[in-house]
């Protein structure tokens, strides 16, 4: 493992990473920030110099999903990711320590500060916390103690988040998220299940480069990851539009791609980025594998049935586009263009009011 004290840029160019293959990961994490490609340069700069930040990453009550998805990914590599972009110093999973030796590893970060604490899995609270201890400690007592001397804390998956399924009903631990049991120091939250760790890269990153956190929704999630409804990003929009729905698993309808709504997609009431950034190697996701949204980024989700739809009040449609630039083309007035333009945009709201209508016949 490098020292500490250089840059970014000198490591991963010790490790063989080419200045272009550098300038694409700043290109990729502009464009998962939504940021203008004028942003690309800057992020390079503050890379180049930027220390690693070291990083305590402690796992609660919780299925490992986030770290998996951690151990997944690749733009950068996971290798690059701990050695380079961030200074993993603390991770059950991962590290090569065990026992006295690595809570000692925790120890010796915590009392060095300005270090950021990752959290995957939600906190029991009831008894004190006993129902899930390590190192003779609560779970509770560690993110008190560790997650108070933060320079910031992230949270990772739908546990950590809110409590997830173990605080789903019955709730038996009173498991927690930890925006439920912290306070005083600024939390970020990067909900799924699993969470996406491009999501995770783009936040170190951001904070790399900006020195801050990226600016937050009501549930303190990141606005470039959670601002956008997954509807609105779907390959599988204009069927909805169109009001072509999969109405069985396995019917014509489903071979052919169509919307997912009737099998219970949550993706007209969901916020996030699958759908630009998807998964396995931006491969796909779980919408174009042909599965509905199951809105896992959403509070309490796992109280909501993955497969039953919407109801209908709960639907706020909007057409995709409403009204397109408009530009003079050759040989075409810009009045011509303009009403090229308003016909589209009612086209667009034609096909909304044909969903509706389907959507209403199919209820009744």
């Amino acid at each position: 493992m490098h020292e500490p004290d250089k840059g970014l840029r000198v490591s991963l160019m010790e490790r063989g990473v080419s200045r272009r293959d550098f300038l694409k990961f700043c290109s990729v994490m502009a464009a998962t920030l939504a940021l203008p490609a004028t942003a690309v340069p800057r992020i390079a700069r503050a890379l180049e110099s930027a220390k690693r930040p070291p990083v305590v990453w402690l796992e609660m009550q919780d299925c490992a999903g986030c770290t998996e998805s951690f151990l997944r990914a690749y733009n950068p590599t996971v290798a690059q990711l701990v050695l380079d972009i961030l200074s993993v110093n603390y991770h059950e999973t991962i590290m090569t320590p065990s026992g006295k030796r690595a809570e000692k590893s925790l120890q010796d970060t915590v009392a060095e500060g300005g270090y950021i604490t990752v959290v995957e899995g939600s906190i029991p609270t009831k008894d004190d916390g006993v129902y899930c201890c390590i190192g003779g400690r609560t779970a509770l007592e560690i993110l008190q103690d560790v997650g108070s001397k933060s320079l910031a804390v992230i949270t990772v998956g739908a546990c950590a988040f809110y409590g997830g399924w173990p605080a789903t009903p019955p709730n038996p631990t009173e498991a927690k998220g930890v925006q439920d049991v912290l306070s005083g120091v600024p939390i970020i939250n990067l909900p799924g299940c699993p969470m996406n760790v491009d999501n995770l890269t783009a936040t170190v990153v951001h904070f790399l480069t900006f020195g801050q956190l990226p600016e937050v929704d009501q549930y303190a999630r990141p606005l470039f990851a959670y601002g956008h409804r997954i509807h609105d990003n779907c390959e599988r929009r204009g069927h909805f539009d169109a009001g072509e729905f999969v109405r069985a698993w396995g019917d014509d309808g489903h071979r052919q791609g169509w919307c997912l709504f009737q099998m219970g997609c949550k993706g007209p009431v969901a916020y996030q980025n699958c759908p630009t950034i998807r998964w396995n190697q931006g491969t796909s996701w779980p919408v174009g594998a042909g599965h509905g949204c199951i809105a896992c980024a959403a509070p309490n989700f796992w109280e909501r049935p993955a497969y039953q739809p919407l109801d209908m009040e709960e639907l706020q449609l909007t057409p995709p586009a409403t009204y397109p630039a408009v530009e003079e083309a050759q040989g075409m007035s810009l009045v011509t263009a303009g009403v090229v333009g308003a016909a589209v945009g009612v086209a667009a709201g034609v096909a909304g009011a044909v969903a509706v209508r389907k959507l209403t016949e199919e209820k009744s």
